[in-house]
């Protein structure tokens, strides 16, 4: 996550005693275990030079065949993009950026988002969606959100009516999932929150002044899109420091952000593209 003078954050804090929520199977999709999840945690590697290879291999991991993974080079950044085609050309792109800051081990920011992402695409797999979904591992999202401004502006105006929603993972891993008000559009806010209430998942909102997120570029291009992250008091001496590291992660958080972005993708998949306009 990108933060520059940042004034003000509210949430609430939330402490993770409860067990994980189940989502019931709809149109073919699966859950991977909280086990799973905490596994790729672990794995997350620490040097920002491996992280695109780590998140292709994730994929991979995942299910994803070779021919599915496109490394899409623009303006000086590779985004990597998995494609689950569906039955029309509408577009839902849900995505994580996979590079760090120099400090840390970018575990939390934003290793979570993608372990997350990734489970994600392997709960869809085997599904038909309606949509055809854009699984999107962002390069050089803390210099200045460069992969997702990349992708956004190498669309077609014609093809924009296509895209119909953007779903941001950024930093779960410290509390329970929350919307980044500030950088959301209102629909996709009312949507996060409703999926969660149906879960019985903790969810509230957040707002930081003058930060900015991979939603933010779809968002300029008239495209709804939302961010959800997981941060609690403590984010501030985390994030972008030295002290982001795989121990400070709580998995139960990234996995209760992770059912709830199944969940978020399903409905969308469901729902008219003009729904969250």
């Amino acid at each position: 996550m990108t933060f520059r003078r940042l004034t003000y954050f509210q949430f609430l804090p939330l402490t993770l005693l409860m067990l994980p929520v189940t989502v019931a199977p709809q149109n073919q999709v699966s859950l991977s275990s909280l086990e799973e999840i905490k596994a790729d945690i672990q794995s997350v590697p620490c040097k920002n030079q491996d992280r695109r290879q780590a998140a292709i291999a994730l994929f991979k991991k995942m299910g994803a065949l070779d021919s599915d993974v496109v490394v899409e080079k623009l303006r000086g950044v590779e985004n990597v993009i998995v494609r689950k085609q569906g039955a029309s050309a509408e577009i839902i792109v849900i995505g994580a950026h996979y590079d760090k800051v120099v400090e840390g081990c970018g575990a939390i920011d934003n290793w979570t988002g993608i372990v997350a992402l990734a489970h994600i695409f392997r709960s869809v797999k085997q599904a038909t969606p309606n949509k055809t979904i854009l699984f999107v591992a962002f390069d050089h999202e803390e210099n200045g959100l460069r992969g997702s401004r990349a992708m956004t502006e190498a669309i077609d105006k014609t093809d924009l009516p296509h895209y119909c929603a953007m779903v941001n993972v950024d930093s779960l891993g410290l509390a329970g999932p929350q919307v980044l008000d500030n950088v959301s559009s209102h629909k996709l806010e009312i949507l996060a929150a409703a999926v969660a209430n149906d879960l019985k998942i903790p969810f509230t909102h957040a707002s930081v002044n003058v930060a900015d997120a991979d939603s933010s570029s779809f968002m300029a291009k008239k495209i709804p899109a939302v961010t959800i992250h997981g941060l609690n008091t403590n984010w501030m001496r985390i994030l972008h420091t030295s002290n982001d590291q795989p121990s400070q992660i709580r998995p139960l958080s990234v996995y209760l952000g992770y059912q709830l972005l199944v969940s978020m993708l399903v409905r969308l998949d469901s729902a008219s593209c003009a729904a969250y306009r």
